[in-house]
């Protein structure tokens, strides 16, 4: 399996990254320029032990949906999710929040694999690992953009 990990300091409390990070609408806004949308959204607008959702957007130019559930949430630790329905033959992220002196060390483990063998393997490898982790920075910038620089509240 490929997969990478990444880190990113936020300057808040590790409740409000946690719960910022719950937020469809937030992940939604995140991968606008993907035209990212919610085909099926979380029951109560809000990822909890168990939701799932059905995403859709355009990447490579191709239009894919992924199906994922949320599990393990461990406020305000650590949750994941990962692909039961969509492009990849494995899709797991696992989302960790700790105290850090600047507020909160944010670390995003991702593990996937392509289908078709040794060609996703190469695919992995070549391409799709440095794309998803241009994504999961987009997504971080976002949710540093959200929490940090706009003035708006979130709360835990």
């Amino acid at each position: 399996m490929a997969g990478f990990v990444l880190e990113t300091v936020i300057t808040a409390p590790p409740a409000t990254v946690f719960a910022a990070s719950l937020d469809p609408e937030l992940h939604v806004r995140s991968m606008a320029r993907h035209g990212e949308t919610m085909v099926e959204a979380p029951s109560g607008g809000r990822f909890t032990e168990g939701s799932t959702v059905t995403w859709q957007a355009r990447h490579f130019g191709i239009r894919f949906r992924l199906r994922s559930i949320v599990f393990d949430i461990d406020p305000p630790r650590a949750f994941s999710d990962r692909q039961i329905a969509g492009p990849f033959a494995a899709f797991r992220h696992e989302h960790a929040f700790e105290e850090h002196p600047r507020g909160t060390l944010m670390r995003d483990t991702i593990t996937f694999r392509s289908p078709f063998g040794p060609i996703g393997r190469a695919v992995d490898a070549l391409c799709m690992q440095g794309y998803l982790r241009r994504l999961i920075e987009q997504r971080n910038a976002t949710l540093v953009d959200e929490i940090e620089g706009d003035g708006r509240t979130l709360s835990a």
